[in-house]
């Protein structure tokens, strides 16, 4: 009786210690690249397309567990990214990294069904759906799918906050550009912005844009360019699989 309770025992700590790692990232990543929160340890990881808060409404094919992975060329850079911001009072946080071409199918599936908007009101209030493929908010082919492109914010350690960037990740609109009222190459603040028609966003305040400058001159300094339509979204200048758009799962 004691060796089949020893034996019953046994077996339901194995099982606890199995489920509570079912959504643990797995010990190895594909050949080449690296999981972040390894690389990085200080990183915060939020992966909205394994979550079912992202313009979609839905987990995202291909986004198996809560991670994120990069080439190790990406992840040693923004190893020095880390340690920048860190010295000014940051952590990085990473909203997606690598994303596989099965991710990008479902976004053009969702595109294709104008009919569902359960979203829109948080990240495309001022657009009509049918337009976002068109305006190319949505692509056949991503750069994330090349394993060098992140999408990321500060977070403040002093307050325990992500860093007011005026804007949420993904939203779509020119108000998550680079140059929203301001100039990013000179970092001066305008409170401009183009057009008679104040969008949904409205303008971003002087903080806001300097706290998105901050962000932009870490990354720049270590090696990532810019997007000019994106605020969070920045790829390694000398990425190492330019043209292979890759189509493992994240996890």
């Amino acid at each position: 009786m004691k060796n089949i309770c020893c034996s019953i025992l046994a077996s339901a700590v194995l099982c606890v210690l199995l489920s509570s790692c079912a959504t643990c990232p797995s010990k190895s990543a594909p050949e080449g690249f690296v999981h972040v929160s390894e690389a990085v340890p200080d990183v915060i990881l939020e992966i909205r397309y394994h979550s079912t808060y992202n313009f979609v409404g839905d987990r995202i094919d291909g986004y198996d567990q809560p991670t994120a992975l990069l080439t190790a060329e990406a992840a040693k850079a923004l190893k020095a990214v880390s340690d920048d911001v860190k010295a000014q009072g940051y952590r990085l946080k990473i909203f997606d990294a690598y994303r596989p071409q099965r991710a990008v199918n479902h976004f053009m599936r969702w595109a294709k069904d104008v009919k569902d908007t359960r979203m829109k009101a948080y990240f495309y209030p001022d657009l009509d759906k049918s337009v976002l493929f068109p305006q190319g908010y949505i692509a056949e082919k991503s750069g994330h799918s090349r394993g060098s492109t992140v999408d990321l914010t500060l977070f403040d350690m002093t307050t325990e906050k992500e860093v007011d960037m005026g804007g949420t990740f993904d939203w779509f609109g020119k108000e998550s550009h680079p140059d929203w009222c301001g100039n990013p190459e000179t970092g001066k603040y305008t409170g401009e912005f183009p057009g008679n028609t104040q969008p949904t966003g409205g303008k971003i305040n002087e903080v806001q844009f300097k706290n998105r400058m901050i962000l932009r001159k870490a990354m720049m300094r270590h090696g990532f360019k810019p997007l000019p339509e994106e605020w969070w979204h920045f790829t390694l200048a000398n990425e190492p699989y330019p043209d292979t758009y890759f189509t493992h799962p994240v996890k």
